[in-house]
């Protein structure tokens, strides 16, 4: 441990800088390339014994060739940094300020990846990679299709972890697990006419209007459950119609919806159906289809139901002890309530826990900022957790 804590601290500005490099580069979800390119140069001067970047636009670094497969995984994506004039400082200037990396990404989730770059690197000096083989991906596209990433870099690179760690922002806590989710679609149809004459046709619009109050009094039960507690959102509504003057023919509203271990497949088509009858209406899972940066086309299907790992499990054990090595104490683990890549990994049963740097209620905030001492602190656990699996 002491080695670790020694090397840490011979490459920390050197790490914070890379941080910093990382939120300078615009990283907006299906425009990575530039970010990607750029972490691929910092990998090969690292040393990293190989680094692939797959059909996606995903980057994988690959150090060790041993029989025990560890993964760490931060996506580079990030949201828009809307609002410029509520910043205080430039999203991508990457300014440190009272110690803190500010700009967009600096938390979701640069400063991990900046931070799982270097242990890999640091595992490799410090020989800590025995009869292991370690990734760091690097992945895109997490900020709208959570997971499609990961699937599609195991498939193509024939990667299989025995452990996975997300990097997603925890302030350095350990994460045992987070809530599920789907997004929906609700159409209603109705009949167009000419706005002059209203009552030949059949407003989609109003049509609508007796959904969304269903969906708002479900969205007041479910908060009003205990904890933990699934949520109901309406985040988007559109229709359609001839012309401004013409009665709407469709309408559309899209849902997020979170739900908590115990909810499945079958708890949200109850929950639908009730939604849409006697309205005319349909709902469904709503696929998105999006282009990655190079040029793929992805289709993902938001749907994925809540997770936790067991306590007992052999990767939440060396977690803890490496926690409490570095820090001294006992962890206080976190259960996250957004989705993650860990559905990819969960899904296909491989045991799989969160820590990473930066305050996540701080994610996709104007004036998102990281502790830089998170990022070293990051650093040093992912070092010691290789070492100790």
């Amino acid at each position: 441990m002491k080695d670790i804590q020694s090397a840490v601290m011979e490459i920390q500005s050197e790490l914070i800088e890379f941080a910093r490099d990382l939120v300078r580069i615009k990283s907006y979800s299906g425009d990575e390339e530039e970010i990607i390119r750029f972490i691929e140069g910092k990998m090969k001067e690292l040393a990293y014994d190989e680094v692939i970047i797959d059909a996606m636009g995903n980057l994988v670094g690959r150090m060790g060739k041993g029989e025990k497969i560890i993964m760490f995984d931060s996506h580079i994506d990030t949201v828009q940094a809307e609002d410029l004039t509520q910043w205080i400082h430039d999203p991508f200037s990457g300014v440190i300020e009272d110690g803190r990396l500010c700009g967009r990404g600096s938390v979701d989730m640069k400063s991990a990846a900046a931070a799982s770059v270097y242990a890999g690197a640091l595992a490799k000096k410090l020989y800590l990679l025995e009869d292991k083989t370690l990734y760091v991906s690097c992945t895109v596209m997490e900020e709208d299709c959570d997971g499609e990433n990961l699937k599609h870099l195991f498939q193509e690179c024939c990667i299989l972890p025995d452990y996975m760690i997300i990097c997603e922002p925890s302030g350095n806590q350990l994460v045992t697990g987070h809530k599920g989710k789907a997004q929906v679609a609700v159409k209603t149809r109705g009949i167009s006419a000419h706005g002059s004459a209203p009552e030949k046709g059949l407003n989609a619009i109003y049509e609508m209007a007796e959904i969304i109050t269903r969906i708002e009094q479900t969205g007041n039960r479910l908060m009003k459950s205990r904890e933990p507690r699934g949520t109901l959102v309406a985040s988007r509504i559109s229709s359609l119609s001839e012309s401004l003057n013409a009665v709407p023919f469709e309408c559309e509203i899209y849902l997020d919806r979170r739900m908590v271990t115990g909810e499945t497949l079958e708890t949200l088509e109850k929950e639908m159906d009730a939604i849409v009858r006697g309205r005319n209406a349909s709902w469904k899972i709503g696929t998105l289809k999006r282009k990655s940066w190079t040029g793929m086309d992805v289709t993902y299907e938001p749907f994925h139901t809540a997770w936790e790992i067991d306590p007992g499990h052999d990767l939440t054990k060396a977690c803890i002890k490496t926690f409490q090595t570095i820090f001294r104490k006992d962890p206080e683990p976190d259960y996250w309530d957004f989705s993650t890549n860990a559905v990819t990994p969960v899904a296909m049963g491989i045991p799989t826990i969160g820590f990473g740097p930066g305050e996540y209620k701080l994610a996709h905030m104007v004036n998102e900022n990281c502790e830089t001492r998170q990022i070293s602190d990051a650093c040093k656990f992912y070092s010691a957790v290789m070492e100790r699996l």
